[in-house]
């Protein structure tokens, strides 16, 4: 899409600048509406191997209300339109982990609060994606940004699967040279 392309969510439309990101639940666009940017992502149904769906876009308000309700810090939900499945969120500006990550300038700090983040999660029962690109850094406090979670299981827990993408581990250098950001 060019940056002349809107895109509506709830009857209003936003002005697609750039695509952010694009995983496994859909395509995340800054927008702007006029007076500030926001994230609209646009659930998508492509295939993945190794990830099974029931409904998409109830689960991302189902994981959005569990995590908030644990007071994982995320983004703000604005709109949800059911009928073309999207949802406009806040957007944080800032580097992803994965970028501090590539340019070398992970703290200490950020894995801190990672950790604190999955102390809260794993009392509940719930894993996050940990791959660095669904954390922003703003002004030193690390954000989840991805609406994600699931049961807890110890192989995709944070110490057993995501910690090898925070620091450049070989897994992390194959991934950057993939192109996985």
């Amino acid at each position: 899409m060019d940056a002349h392309t809107c895109m509506s969510c709830c009857g209003r439309d936003y002005r697609i600048i750039r695509l952010l990101g694009h995983g496994k639940g859909g395509y995340s666009y800054l927008v702007a509406d006029g007076s500030e940017l926001l994230v609209l992502k646009q659930i998508h149904h492509e295939p993945c191997s190794y990830y099974q769906f029931g409904d998409k876009m109830q689960s991302e308000l189902n994981d959005y209300r569990k995590l908030k309700e644990i007071g994982i810090p995320m983004p703000v939900l604005l709109q949800a339109d059911l009928e073309p499945e999207r949802i406009l969120k806040q957007y944080i500006p800032g580097p992803t982990a994965f970028e501090l990550v590539l340019k070398d300038q992970m703290k200490p700090d950020y894995l801190r609060q990672v950790r604190g983040m999955c102390a809260k999660l794993y009392d509940a029962g719930l894993n996050i994606d940990y791959y660095p690109t669904n954390f922003i850094i703003q002004d030193d406090r690390l954000w989840y940004i991805d609406f994600e979670c699931n049961a807890y299981q110890e192989q995709w827990d944070f110490e057993h699967w995501g910690v090898r993408y925070w620091s450049r581990t070989s897994e992390f250098l194959a991934a950057a040279e993939a192109g996985k950001e």
